[in-house]
């Protein structure tokens, strides 16, 4: 994997948070950026709630566990 994609796969939802946030912001340089979220809708929620508060303006859900941010 390289480090335009995150993997959110045994990533408890409690780490979810700083997780992402940090991704997003340590490799804005590299967008698009890929999350990788998996099929439960907890963790889809917890990304997006992430991405929201980091103020991102464009990511769209690519495939049903998938986010694209395509813009910062």
């Amino acid at each position: 994997m390289n480090n335009s994609a995150l993997d959110l796969h045994g990533i408890k939802h409690d780490q979810v948070a700083r997780t992402v946030e940090n991704f997003v912001l340590l490799n804005q340089d590299q967008i698009p950026l890929e999350i990788i979220c998996g099929n439960s809708q907890r963790m889809i929620d917890l990304v997006i709630s992430v991405l929201d508060r980091i103020g991102c303006e464009n990511y769209e859900r690519i495939d049903y566990g998938t986010i694209m941010i395509r813009k910062l």
